[in-house]
């Protein structure tokens, strides 16, 4: 089991300033937990674009490309030539290539979506109930080397309300 410790935060000026020490004093397994969305707390996090918009682009052409050879294919296996049409015209097949790209793309973005996410969790992460409601939670997981009173200091001076140890399993 690893050692965490968690720290409750009233104010969320706090709860960022004691997570932007944390960060400058080379801790990097620093997990952040809010009640609103904040942008300030996922650029100390280090949280980027998600990488899912990747999946739905590669699985839209995929699936546009996939739907025009699939009415290809049928039109060259069972080739009915009407009235000196070409056997294999643009605007018809048009239709299957819109609907496979929307479902191979959306199909395809549910899948990135769950390995970007990790989901499912195989392993519970240490929570509080009043981070869901009107507190700040900041997680500091160590490694070796780190030193465990150093992170409690950084948070008590920071603001924090409670600090908690709490054990992970890993």
């Amino acid at each position: 089991m690893a050692k965490n410790i968690m720290a409750l935060f009233q104010y969320q000026d706090d709860f960022l300033n004691a997570a932007r020490k944390l960060k400058a004093s080379g801790f990097d397994r620093i997990s952040l937990m809010t009640p609103i969305p904040m942008h300030d707390a996922e650029k100390i996090a280090g949280l980027d674009k998600s990488p899912v918009r990747r999946f739905s682009l590669i699985g839209a052409i995929l699936g546009g490309l996939s739907g025009f050879a699939m009415a290809t294919a049928c039109a060259l296996v069972f080739i009915l030539p009407t009235g000196g049409r070409a056997i294999i015209t643009f605007p018809p097949f048009l239709v299957i290539s819109y609907e496979m790209t929307i479902l191979i793309g959306v199909l395809s973005t549910l899948l990135g979506f769950h390995i970007v996410s990790g989901l499912p969790a195989w392993r519970d992460k240490p929570y509080r109930m009043e981070t869901s409601i009107d507190r700040f939670s900041l997680v500091v997981g160590f490694d070796p080397d780190d030193d465990p009173a150093l992170a409690e200091k950084i948070m008590r001076d920071a603001g924090a309300e409670k600090i908690i140890q709490v054990e992970k399993p890993e």
